[in-house]
């Protein structure tokens, strides 16, 4: 063989490896993504809960979801709130400084 062939299978035999990916995923490494996976799962008290029929379920608020219950059903619901913001002046030692002014939904 010439010393080119040598340099050429030299270079291409490493960087054979490195064009293989996984069929089902496509992904070039098979397990990229796990780090991230188990940092979650390490987060998670029950990653699979259980509760019962009478038990809360998390997010729930008894009282307030009897109350808005109640409101839909008898047709009295809450009308919704306008919320608006405001913002002041620049603050700059007033020397051409720029404030926006404005106010949320009309």
């Amino acid at each position: 063989m010439s010393c080119k062939r040598w340099i050429l299978l030299g270079l291409a035999l490493p960087l054979a490896g490195c064009a293989t990916a996984d069929p089902q995923t496509g992904s070039v490494d098979r397990h990229f993504g796990e780090a991230v996976a188990w940092n979650k799962e390490a987060q998670i008290i029950d990653p699979d809960p259980v509760y019962g029929e009478n038990d809360a379920k998390p997010g729930s608020h008894g009282e307030k979801a009897a109350a808005a219950t109640k409101r839909y059903r008898t047709d009295a619901v809450k009308a919704v709130e306008q919320v608006g913001t405001t913002s002041g002046g620049g603050g700059n030692g007033g020397s051409g400084g720029s404030g926006g002014g404005g106010s949320g939904p009309q």
